[in-house]
C-alpha cells in the first residue's frame, strides 16, 4: 500500500504546486474527456489543481459556474495511505463519491506528476474513503480502473417501492428483477428486454425524479445485454436525484450493475467482466470496461485531456 509520507514525491509535489498558486489566487484547470471510445465521446470532467486555499463555498460556486456534471479539486491527502485527495462537486452540491470524476482526477494527477503509483496502484482519498485505482497499459493506451466501495442489494422486485412501476412504465423488462443497490451511491437498476428496447425508450423523467427523491437515490439506471461476440452491455443512466436528465458515462452506476450481476449470476456469461456502451442516445460514445474477480469489481477506461489553462477565481 502506498503511504504518502512527507518525503514521498507525490506529497512534496502537491504541496509545492499549492504554494506556487496560493499567493496569486490562480489555479490550473483541466477539462477532460472520460471513458471516451472515440474523441469527444466520453463524459466531461473539470479538474482544478492548486486550490487548497479555496473555501468550500468557492469550490461550489466554481462548480456551479463551470456547469459540468462534476468538477473535482485535487488536494493533499489527510490519510497516511492516500496518494492524494479529491473533493467532488456537482453544480448543486458536494458529493462523497463518483467513478468518472475519480478516474479523471487520477489521470490529471498522473499527467501532472503530482503522485506516483506503487505496485501499479494509486490510492485516492475522498469522502467515501481511500479507494485504489489500478493502471493498465502505458501512454495513450493506458486505462485506469477504480475499485468502488463495496455494494449491497437493498431491495428487489417491481413492487420494491410504490413509485418504481411508474418510473418503468411502458418498457419491456429483462430477466433480472429491478433492484435498489447501494455502494458509495444508491441507484435503482433495471434490466430491459433488449438493446433496441433500451435505445428507443423515452422515459418519464418526472417519474424517475419522484422515485429518486422518495428513496434518496441518484435515480434509475437501465441496462440490456448486447448481441456481441464478447460479453457486453448497453447502459443508460438517469440521475434525477442530482438534477441531471441523462448521464453519458456513469462509472458508479456501472459498478453497481456489475456487483448486482456478480451476485445474481455468479456463474453467468458476465461473471468475469464485460464492456459497456453508453451515451449514444445523447450524441456521445462512451466505453467503460468492467472487471469482476469474484465479487470484487473494477470499473475503468481511458481518459483524454482536452483543455488545459489557468483560471482566476475568488478563493474566499
Amino acid at each position: 500500500m502506498f503511504r504518502n509520507r512527507p518525503e514521498d514525491p507525490g506529497a512534496a509535489t502537491i504541496a509545492e504546486f499549492t504554494r506556487t498558486t496560493i499567493s496569486v489566487a490562480r489555479a490550473t484547470y483541466l477539462h477532460l474527456d472520460v471513458f471516451a471510445a472515440s474523441p469527444g465521446g466520453g463524459n466531461h470532467l473539470g479538474v482544478v489543481l492548486g486550490a487548497a486555499h479555496w473555501s468550500s463555498a468557492a469550490m461550489q460556486r466554481f462548480a456551479r459556474w463551470n456547469n459540468l456534471v462534476e468538477t473535482t479539486f485535487v488536494l493533499t491527502p489527510t490519510q497516511p495511505e492516500a496518494s492524494y485527495r479529491i473533493r467532488i462537486f456537482t453544480p448543486r452540491q458536494e458529493i462523497p463519491f463518483a467513478s468518472h470524476p475519480s478516474i479523471g482526477s487520477a489521470h490529471a494527477v498522473l499527467e501532472n506528476n503530482l503522485a506516483q503509483p506503487r505496485d501499479g496502484l494509486l490510492w485516492q482519498e475522498c469522502s467515501a474513503g481511500v479507494l485504489p485505482i489500478r493502471l493498465e497499459g502505458t501512454g495513450t493506451a493506458q486505462s485506469l480502473f477504480l475499485r468502488p466501495p463495496p455494494a449491497h442489494i437493498v431491495d428487489t422486485g417491481l413492487t420494491a417501492h410504490p413509485l418504481l412501476a411508474a418510473a418503468l412504465h411502458g418498457v419491456d423488462l429483462g430477466p433480472l428483477a429491478p433492484a435498489l443497490v447501494a455502494g458509495g451511491r444508491s441507484w435503482w437498476l433495471a434490466e430491459l428486454a433488449s438493446e433496441p428496447v433500451l435505445r428507443a425508450w423515452q422515459p418519464d423523467h418526472g417519474a424517475i425524479a419522484a422515485l429518486a427523491r422518495a428513496t434518496d437515490s441518484l435515480g434509475l439506471c437501465v441496462f440490456a445485454r448486447r448481441a456481441a461476440a464478447a460479453p457486453a452491455l448497453a447502459v443508460r443512466a438517469f440521475p434525477a436525484g442530482v438534477g441531471i436528465t441523462e448521464d453519458p458515462a456513469s462509472g458508479a452506476a456501472n459498478g453497481l450493475i456489475a456487483a448486482y450481476l456478480a451476485q445474481a449470476e455468479p456463474a453467468g456469461a458476465f461473471a468475469g467482466g464485460y464492456v459497456v456502451s453508453q451515451g449514444r442516445e445523447m450524441g456521445h460514445d462512451a466505453e467503460l470496461i468492467v472487471r469482476i474477480d469474484g465479487r470484487e469489481v473494477w470499473v475503468g477506461g481511458r481518459t483524454h485531456s482536452v483543455v488545459r489553462g489557468e483560471l482566476e477565481w475568488d478563493p474566499t
